[in-house]
């Protein structure tokens, strides 16, 4: 990759980020995951080799063969809220 395809910067670096996974309603938060990343305007890119790991494993800790840590976050509806 030679230049951001989102602002056509061309000053990309090679870095680690949390990336996270949405299928189903389901999600997975991983961390330490290598991109690239624009310096101008932080879009990140991702291997897809890297983006199919992440999926793999993803379906492995929905099938309960594996498990790490987990955490509870809570959800909020923000057009059920009183905005005044």
């Amino acid at each position: 990759m030679q230049q951001c395809s989102f602002c056509g910067n061309k000053h990309l670096k090679t870095t680690v980020t949390e990336y996270t996974y949405r299928q189903n309603g389901a999600y997975m938060i991983f961390q330490n995951v290598p991109a690239i990343q624009c310096e101008f305007c932080g879009e990140k890119y991702f291997d897809a080799n890297t983006l199919k790991r992440i999926e793999s494993e993803f379906i492995a800790v929905k099938n309960g063969t594996r498990h790490t840590k987990e955490i509870r976050v809570p959800i909020e509806d923000f057009s059920a809220l009183d905005v005044a």
